[in-house]
């Protein structure tokens, strides 16, 4: 008898045990959202996605109880979700301007966090037939605003509401595109995938995707060539400049944009954390590593040793 009282106990004991470990969960979005844990979703604009992607991977990695959802959408879509209250966490290539932060601040009443992290360019590709591996900006802009001089067949975006043409129109002053000669496509890849198929076509694309390229890009990279662009405002003899990591470093090359966390949660959660992650050492050496220019520079440790091992 007292050894069935024994067992019961125990059996007892086990089930309170197995339905308290029930009770912790496990699942992010079951988890109470900090700096560090739970879930959220945040928007990217989808020139710079694979460069975020790895962020938001190795974030997840350094903290197992966070789970970061990641949706592409173009600029003016994310800025749109957020206006709308959808959202509450977006990574631009724009920062807010003052009329954007009165907005939020008086009508909204939410105070944004703006954290920048990194910067990268705009680049301007061609198919690898093109005889002129080099580029006028100011035949691009003349493009844009419908006089276009012949040496420019075509020019191709890769999305109507995407940050890329939102640059480029603000260079050329205008708000709306030509009827002629100039159309956007739906994604990266139809961009690249049209300037292989057309040789006067110049392709307008962030340059993160080059960098980066996924695996349906893959078969066209060989393809196509990244265009050196003019910079007017250097006095050199080679004033034709190509987006790598060191001339978008020192700003010689004449198409570059910052990129930053725009967090409007007005609360403590992922977004605070995310944003302090990929603006701290860890998160500046992906950028880094990826081929754009963080915002801060990583150190780098050196040890100093007496004997050579």
């Amino acid at each position: 008898m007292k050894k069935n009282v024994f067992f019961s106990v125990i059996i007892a004991s086990l089930l309170i045990s197995i339905n308290g470990c029930k009770k912790k969960p496990s699942d992010p979005a079951e988890i109470k959202e900090t700096a560090v844990a739970g879930s959220t979703t945040i928007l990217v604009d989808e020139t710079i996605f694979p460069l975020v992607e790895d962020l938001a991977i190795l974030f997840e990695n350094e903290y197992k109880r966070a789970k970061v959802h990641l949706v592409s959408k173009p600029e003016n879509e994310i800025i749109q979700m957020i206006q709308q209250d959808k959202a509450r966490i977006a990574i631009l290539a724009k920062d807010l301007d003052s009329t954007e932060i009165n907005y939020y601040n008086n009508t909204k009443k939410v105070y944004p966090r703006v954290t920048e992290f990194a910067k990268d360019a705009v680049a301007f590709i061609g198919s690898t037939n093109r005889t002129d591996s080099t580029l006028v900006l100011n035949d691009v802009l003349l493009a844009l605003k419908g006089t276009p001089n012949g040496k420019i067949k075509t020019l191709v975006f890769d999305n109507p509401n995407s940050s890329t043409l939102r640059e480029l129109k603000k260079l050329a002053g205008i708000k709306e595109l030509p009827k002629q000669n100039v159309f956007s496509a739906h994604s990266n890849k139809e961009v690249v995938q049209y300037v292989t198929e057309n040789e006067g076509a110049v392709g307008i694309i962030g340059i993160n995707w080059l960098l980066q390229p996924t695996d349906d890009l893959l078969p066209y990279t060989s393809k196509i060539q990244v265009l050196a662009v003019e910079n007017v405002k250097i006095n050199a003899k080679n004033k034709f400049i190509k987006p790598n990591q060191t001339n978008i470093a020192d700003g010689s090359y004449p198409v570059t944009r910052k990129l930053y966390l725009l967090n409007f949660q007005g609360a403590t959660g992922l977004g605070m954390g995310f944003a302090s992650y990929i603006a701290g050492q860890q998160g500046q050496r992906i950028v880094l590593k990826s081929g754009l220019i963080p915002t801060h520079f990583p150190t780098r440790q050196i040890s100093v040793r007496d004997e050579v091992e």
